[in-house]
C-alpha cells in the first residue's frame, strides 16, 4: 500500500511540474509575441497600420478582468484565502494553514493572469500611442 501511494505522489509532482512549466512557456511565448509587435512599425509595407494584442473591446475586457484578478489575488493575500478556481472545484475555499499547495497554485495561477492581461493592455496602449 506504501508503495501505491508513494506512485500516486510521483504523478501529482509530475503534473505539477508540466503544469507550471507549460504556464512559464506560455509567459514567454507571450512576452515574445508582445515585443515582436513592438519592433514593427507603425504601418507596413502595405500601408496597414499594425494592430496590438487587443483591439478597443478587447482592451476593456483585458483590462476589466485583470483588474479582477488584482483584486482576487490582493484579497486573498490578506484573507489567506483564495477560492478554488475551475469547474471541477464547486465553490471550495483553499487556506494558507491547511491547504498550502493549492493556496498557492491558485496565487499563482492568479498572479499569471494579472501579468498576462496587464502585459497585453501595455502592448496594445504603446502601440496605439507611439509616433
Amino acid at each position: 500500500m506504501h508503495d501505491h501511494r508513494l506512485k500516486h505522489n510521483d504523478s501529482l509532482d509530475m503534473r505539477t511540474a508540466l503544469y507550471y512549466s507549460l504556464m512559464l512557456l506560455l509567459g514567454f511565448a507571450w512576452y515574445k509575441y508582445g515585443q515582436n509587435l513592438l519592433r514593427k512599425k507603425r504601418w507596413n509595407e502595405n500601408g496597414e497600420r499594425t494592430e496590438g494584442l487587443t483591439g478597443p473591446v478587447g482592451l476593456l475586457l483585458a483590462a476589466a478582468a485583470g483588474c479582477y484578478f488584482l483584486f482576487a489575488f490582493l484579497r486573498a493575500l490578506v484573507r489567506g484565502e483564495v477560492p478554488c478556481l475551475g469547474k471541477a472545484c464547486g465553490m471550495q475555499v483553499y487556506t494558507l494553514a491547511a491547504n498550502t499547495g493549492d493556496y498557492w497554485a491558485n496565487m499563482f495561477f492568479l498572479a499569471w493572469m494579472v501579468l498576462g492581461l496587464s502585459y497585453a493592455v501595455y502592448v496594445t496602449l504603446k502601440i496605439w500611442f507611439r509616433e
